[in-house]
């Protein structure tokens, strides 16, 4: 008999806990009812009493397995950690607020069946505020655009995956990491399919801002190089204009007597090129200095314990 193995991270979900497991254990127990299961919460360093509420339910629930960080190392490397401890033939990533619904698995699975090896849901009616839909939109079209490989990258956690790819992803080691873009590049048959976007049960997202941007810049930086190729180019247009400008100032200066506007085109040409600099020195650095990360080999993670069978 198979195994299928439900990987959750969670940080600081306490009041979401029973509910998620009340509904993935009716789910598991009649959609998924030719399978094994394991339920594999990775808690990403709570402060609250997530992981006390997670090990009371695994009293009752053997197939309950728990990697708890020492710390905080973000959602990502909790994902992460769920693959590498993941022990099923079919592997489930999914958010622990509820707004991915278990009852949305099965279509997955499904779908898996006509010959995929990873199939994501695509949310419908999504409850994020404008902002954040507009947000997202918007990074999914830039990391696109910026993307050199052909490979598949989206922003949705809530998959279904065979061993065959998860075990080729956690080859995949880096350190700033955008696990589904891994997903994507390991390559193999991707496909898609509408999903109920569920409303969070209860408590504040931990994506702030911030974050986001954090994680829209690992995306970036991780999976293209076109950055520093449009330097390149940046560097070689402000040559050609320059050059235009110049010979411009002299044409009107020579034939019509024209002098060259002093201070105000000084200045602004100066904190224009000196801006210029600024900036591709910083996104150089940018690269050199997740180069440094990298080199270092720390792990990725710290485990402060493990609660399985």
């Amino acid at each position: 008999m198979q195994t299928l193995s439900v990987v959750i991270p969670v940080y600081n979900e306490e009041e979401n806990i029973h509910e998620l497991y009340r509904r993935l254990k009716k789910v598991l127990t009649e959609d998924f009812s030719s399978f094994n299961y394991q339920i594999l919460f990775v808690d990403d360093g709570s402060s609250d009493r997530t992981f006390q509420f997670i090990s009371e339910l695994r009293k009752n629930d053997q197939n309950i397995k728990i990697v708890q960080f020492s710390r905080n190392f973000g959602h990502h490397l909790a994902i992460t950690a769920g693959l590498d401890h993941a022990e099923g033939d079919l592997i489930v990533t999914m958010d622990g607020d509820l707004q991915d619904q278990p009852e949305e698995m099965i279509k997955l699975y499904e779908k898996l069946q006509q010959d995929c090896d990873v199939v994501y849901g695509e949310r419908q009616n999504k409850k994020f505020p404008f902002f954040k839909r507009a947000c997202s939109k918007l990074f999914l079209t830039i990391i696109k655009l910026l993307v050199g490989e052909d490979i598949v990258i989206n922003s949705h956690i809530f998959r279904i995956m065979t061993r065959q790819v998860v075990d080729q992803v956690k080859l995949c080691r880096e350190t700033n990491r955008y696990v589904v873009g891994l997903i994507g590049w390991v390559g193999f048959k991707h496909d898609s399919i509408p999903v109920e976007h569920g409303r969070r049960f209860k408590g504040e997202t931990k994506y702030s801002f911030s974050k986001l941007v954090r994680l829209a810049l690992d995306a970036i930086f991780t999976f293209s190089d076109y950055p520093l190729k449009l330097i390149i180019r940046m560097g070689f247009f402000l040559v050609l204009f320059s050059f235009f400008c110049g010979s411009y100032f002299i044409f009107d200066y020579m034939f019509f007597g024209i002098k060259v506007p002093g201070w105000g085109s000084l200045i602004v040409s100066v904190l224009f090129m000196g801006g210029m600099q600024v900036f591709m020195i910083g996104l150089m650095g940018e690269y050199m200095g997740r180069m440094y990360m990298e080199v270092k080999k720390r792990p990725l993670y710290i485990v402060r314990r493990i609660v399985s069978k």
